[in-house]
């Protein structure tokens, strides 16, 4: 299939034509606003289905939205009319088409066209009115406050909350990009003359701020947000992919010492803790018991030993490790623990703990795996 995309390098047409590839939809023809309008008629000629991304959002002037979200419509369905081309067209239109705003009356005028055409040419044509669109290579100050938000707090500026009960209604990205390749195969998510994105997340603009700030407090504090929740996860997404390229990296906070080093590197309250430690050659570490937390160890670098003794017994069990042989060992309570370096590099290990290390309540009571 040759498919037509116009708004071909904004923020949906991007992450579409990118998806589109993935699943081996290769050719393509793209439209931008600084293509040669030569080859609309070329591409209307030759084109199967219709990507009509094009649109206004933020003109400096308000006539633009009627010039860009009606009046370009209108040039490409003449241009299909023209060429006898009957190729389904998908269109993105707006809830806003509801309201008396020119942002809304410009869309209502597209979907309008849009309809007349359908009747009287019998062309498949389908109207998705899109919530507010979130997600990668968005624009900020441009496609939403949610990459406005992510933009600035990223970048340590300000954001402006006027009202923080503002209830907004949400998609995702990659749930729109999905629901348009299933239209595209004859799947849409139709509600009589328009499509609606399936999965909506609402939530109030106060809600979103907090959120994302607390993504950006995550290298302080290392907590993971609630995955959980899939806004949570798709909104952390978001933020990631508006980090500035030369803010990837940062440090974590090394406990170190003669004998070695721990540091924590990542903690949630569902899923615990995840800490790197480092034990010289010749060092050996623990050495403690646990009521109820759990460990995971695994060594990924150099040869150990991992010795358990139950509470109330002599009796002293070991596992051997080495970072040749990726083998997870599980530190049960009520078993007395420690690893030995017994090589001549560093010893490291992954340490995963079912629950944050709590100073208040550590779970940690020293006593040795040899008795004396």
């Amino acid at each position: 299939m040759k498919l037509l995309v116009t708004g071909a390098k904004g923020f949906i047409g991007k992450n579409l034509i990118a998806e589109l590839k993935n699943r081996g939809y290769e050719d393509i023809l793209p439209y931008e606003i600084d293509t040669d309008p030569d080859l609309l008629d070329v591409y209307t000629k030759e084109c199967d289905f219709v990507f009509h991304l094009a649109g206004v959002n933020r003109p400096k002037d308000p006539s633009q939205y009627m010039e860009g979200n009606f009046g370009f419509t209108s040039i490409l369905l003449d241009s299909l009319r023209k060429n006898g081309n009957k190729a389904p067209v998908l269109i993105t239109s707006s809830i806003q088409a509801e309201l008396s705003n020119p942002y809304g009356e410009s869309k209502k005028a597209g979907e309008d066209l849009l309809l007349r055409y359908s009747e009287e040419n019998g062309v498949k044509v389908i109207i998705y009115r899109l919530q507010n669109v979130f997600g990668k290579w968005s624009r900020p100050n441009y496609n939403s406050a949610v990459a406005t938000f992510c933009h600035n707090i990223a970048r340590g500026l300000e954001i402006k909350v006027n009202d923080p009960e503002t209830v907004l209604k949400l998609v995702y990205i990659d749930d729109v990009v999905n629901e348009f390749i299933n239209a595209l195969e004859g799947r849409e998510n139709s509600l009589g003359d328009f499509c609606m994105i399936p999965v909506i997340h609402t939530v109030k603009l106060g809600r979103v701020a907090e959120l994302i700030k607390s993504f950006d407090a995550l290298r302080e504090n290392l907590v993971l947000p609630d995955f959980s929740d899939e806004f949570t996860k798709k909104l952390f997404s978001t933020y990631l992919s508006f980090l500035p390229p030369d803010d990837f990296s940062y440090p974590l906070k090394m406990k170190a010492d003669n004998r070695g080093s721990f540091t924590e590197f990542l903690r949630s309250k569902a899923g615990g803790q995840i800490a790197v430690n480092v034990a010289k050659p010749g060092i050996t570490k623990g050495n403690h018991w646990h009521h109820t937390k759990l460990e995971k160890f695994l060594v990924v670098k150099g040869r150990g030993c991992l010795q358990f003794r139950d509470y109330d017994t002599d009796e002293i069990i070991e596992y051997h490790v080495s970072g040749e042989n990726l083998n997870v060992v599980d530190i049960p309570p009520g078993y007395v623990h420690c690893i030995i370096n017994e090589g001549d590099e560093d010893l490291i290990t992954v340490i995963w703990a079912n629950e944050p290390f709590d100073p208040d309540h550590p779970d940690t009571y020293h006593e040795s795996v040899e008795k004396e």
